[in-house]
């Protein structure tokens, strides 16, 4: 860790905003922030990095795999993951938290839910839905074909670097199912647009907060309320052999850290435990760049114009 002179320090605790508000920059060294491969992430990640930008931080943005990144933020690589969802990443969080090296920073302020979601056009094709156990109908599976899975239904799963556990709930549930990845979240919303258009068979990873579920009306599978348990003993649930016979939990979205940034940036790391936000204003940004075509930076900088008061509130301001 490199040690800043006393002065520079002190200095850089002076280091003011436009509205002439003095705040703590900590060392100069650059703030390494993770982004992944979906928009809202995208934007929460470039929200947190322009504030302390604001400042005075030095920030590198660095492309990283969303459960992979744990070495490198325990290694000091990497320093801050604005979003572990509760739904896909708490195993691998708290793997990484047990290790010492990484230290949780916070919820984010913002509900998770991602699930199997589908049109509601489609549930007059699978009588029983949202129940789960209607999937299980062949005729139902047959609704939710295409050629290339019939005549299993073919749901449309998230990229593979989101995890998710799919391919071991259809197993652990026996549906008549065939896991297909998206390989970007565009072409997974792209898909679900084409779909929708034209009527056509359905069913996928839709999650929230996302403008998906405000947009086209619609309903989540609803699983066997998940527990601890499911994904770690054969012997909860439905099956008696099989981890996974369950759906998804449900519930924060959380930002993690490398432990040694607490020392080296201590202001820092205040404000991003600060960083609040709903899932309507994350709805709302993801909307304008995947609806209306605004660049990432562009969405960011209009919502920091007009919400002044609210991210210089995350620096103390």
């Amino acid at each position: 860790m490199r040690t800043q002179p006393r002065a520079l320090l002190v200095a850089l605790t002076l280091v003011g905003l436009a509205g002439g508000t003095a705040v703590a920059a900590d060392s100069t060294d650059p703030i390494k922030l993770t982004l992944h491969d979906w928009t809202g992430q995208l934007i929460t990640t470039r929200l947190m990095g322009e504030t302390l930008k604001a400042a005075g931080n030095n920030i590198e943005y660095v492309q990283a795999d969303y459960l992979a990144q744990f070495p490198g933020l325990e290694s000091g690589d990497l320093h801050v993951a604005m979003e572990i969802w509760q739904t896909t990443g708490k195993e691998a969080m708290d793997a990484s938290l047990a290790t010492g090296k990484t230290v949780d920073l916070g919820e984010t302020g913002m509900e998770a839910k991602e699930e199997w979601w589908y049109p509601a056009y489609m549930a007059e094709k699978c009588p029983g839905l949202p129940n789960w156990e209607a999937l299980k109908d062949p005729a139902c599976a047959e609704a939710f074909a295409t050629a290339e899975t019939s005549p299993d239904g073919r749901y449309l799963g998230g990229p593979v670097t989101w995890g998710g556990f799919d391919e071991e709930r259809v197993e652990a549930l026996d549906l008549p199912f065939q896991v297909v990845h998206a390989g970007t979240d565009a072409a997974l919303f792209a898909e679900l647009e084409s779909a929708y258009q034209r009527k056509a068979p359905f069913i996928g990873w839709i999650y929230t907060p996302h403008w998906a579920p405000i947009k086209y009306e619609g309903a989540w599978v609803e699983f066997p309320e998940y527990e601890d348990a499911c994904y770690t003993d054969p012997s909860w649930g439905i099956n008696p052999d099989a981890t996974h016979d369950c759906g998804k939990p449900h519930g924060w979205i959380k930002k993690v850290g490398w432990a040694g940034g607490e020392e080296k940036w201590p202001a820092a790391y205040a404000a991003i435990r600060s960083f609040k936000l709903d899932n309507r204003t994350m709805g709302e940004l993801i909307a304008k760049v995947d609806l209306e075509g605004a660049k990432v930076e562009d969405a960011v900088a209009g919502w920091m114009k007009e919400h002044e008061a609210t991210w210089k509130a995350w620096i103390g301001g």
